[in-house]
């Protein structure tokens, strides 16, 4: 969670900056966030009676306001009503890329990512997802980030995974794509801002459509060839319209770029079915399901623009991501009873690891942690996971085994206790 001067700010959060306690959004606190960045000092969060330790960064990118961060590997010792909370990391699959693929400096404000897939092509060489089910971006090791791992870092911190029933209603393609733009600030990769590479195109506008067009080729323009040298990518995050047959190989046509077409060849093209059938197939039977690309791309010599690695995921009506249809079941099924949770994602993670689906913001003290168990092959992982938590404070452990029948009933809502009024 960041709370900033600029407006992204959860109403009602309250730190405590220099002695002083400021409520999130009132008068004074964009001046007293901005002169703890100037003393160093740490603003605590005043969700839980001792408080938890922020810090305070400054925006790199077009707003240059100031914003309030949660210290790295603290987000779990937050109150789980406080938007500053996330899941422990033994129920996520988070925890095994920070520190080494993910380096947040609390000093500077700024994260660093290691990469495991590149942001440059030399010629002749090509980069496509293996066979065998999985794309080769998911196969890193957790000292670097896949290419799938960075989309759900982004949409992480982008808190996309993050759903409460004041939501209802207000996502949409501008408010994804903003939240994933302000998330990649202060964010560096092989020395350089994700934002010179990231593209996430607008809402398209028939009536803006030329100044689009302009901003987007500008945009674009650092990943022309030439000749000789390395060919930057670029990394583009799209909702996909229609994946299809073209004069020559294939093509990707993607929401807001309606005049452009992304090119696939037949080898990359062929591999993208065999690695992710099961969202292919869930999507093309589900007309209510988003499917998001990440990719990366480069120019060719006419300038068109050529997929060169991707990975896909799936999102609910709500923008939620999904796995399959078990844990859409499950979603749809959270949001229309009007829960609170946070959305678990893998990672670099493969399958066979054990994930907590969802954890509940809304049964109490504790996160409630939701678990789909497909094929019982993690009973022995999700008991030591619960051994680990085994407190009087932890609720008992929700599991769900499609293979044994119906989904179980969800765990009973409770009523927030009020935050500490300001004195």
């Amino acid at each position: 969670m960041e709370v900033s001067a600029f407006g992204v700010s959860a109403t009602g959060t309250v730190y405590e900056i220099g002695g002083q306690r400021f409520e999130v959004a009132t008068s004074g606190f964009a001046q007293a966030i901005a002169n703890a960045h100037a003393a160093r000092q740490r603003p605590r969060c005043q969700c839980t009676p001792e408080g938890v330790e922020m810090y305070v960064a400054r925006l790199a990118g077009p707003h240059r306001g100031y914003i309030v961060k949660r210290m790295p590997d603290t987000g779990c010792r937050h109150a789980c009503d406080c938007p500053s909370y996330e899941p422990p990391a033994d129920l996520s699959c988070l925890g095994p890329v920070l520190g080494t693929a993910i380096n947040e400096d609390p000093a500077t404000g700024q994260t660093n990512l290691r990469l495991g897939f590149s942001l440059t092509k030399l010629p002749g060489r090509s980069q496509m997802p293996t066979e065998g089910g999985e794309s080769e971006s998911v196969c890193t090791d957790g000292t670097k980030l896949s290419l799938r791992g960075l989309l759900h870092y982004l949409w992480d911190q982008a808190e996309l995974t993050h759903w409460k029933p004041g939501f209802a209603g207000r996502r949409n393609w501008a408010t994804v794509r903003r939240h994933l733009l302000q998330a990649a600030e202060n964010i560096a990769t092989h020395g350089q801002p994700l934002l010179v590479s990231l593209y996430i195109p607008e809402v398209f506008s028939v009536e803006q459509r030329d100044a689009i067009h302009t901003r987007h080729r500008r945009q674009w323009s650092r990943a022309i060839p030439r000749p000789g040298q390395p060919q930057p990518l670029m990394l583009m995050v799209a909702e996909v319209k229609e994946i299809a047959p073209s004069r020559y190989g294939h093509t990707a046509i993607l929401k807001h770029i309606p005049d452009q077409a992304f090119t696939l060849d037949e080898s990359l093209y062929r591999r993208l079915g065999r690695c992710f059938e099961r969202e292919l197939t869930l999507w093309g039977t589900e007309a209510d399901l988003h499917l998001i690309v990440m990719a990366t791309f480069r120019l060719d010599e006419a300038g068109a623009p050529a997929i060169v690695e991707m990975t896909l995921m799936l999102a609910t009506a709500q923008w939620l991501p999904v796995e399959d249809a078990w844990e859409r079941q499950l979603i749809n099924a959270l949001v229309r009873n009007g829960r609170s949770f946070i959305k678990g994602l893998r990672y670099n993670s493969r399958p066979v690891q054990a994930l907590a689906s969802v954890s509940l913001l809304d049964c109490g003290i504790a996160a409630h942690p939701l678990f789909i168990d497909r094929d019982h092959r993690h009973g022995d992982a999700l008991a030591q996971g619960f051994a680990t938590l085994d407190t009087d404070e932890n609720p008992p452990a929700w599991r769900w085994l499609p293979a044994d029948g119906d989904m179980p009933a969800l765990p009973p809502q409770q009523l927030w206790q009020p935050a500490a009024p300001l004195p």
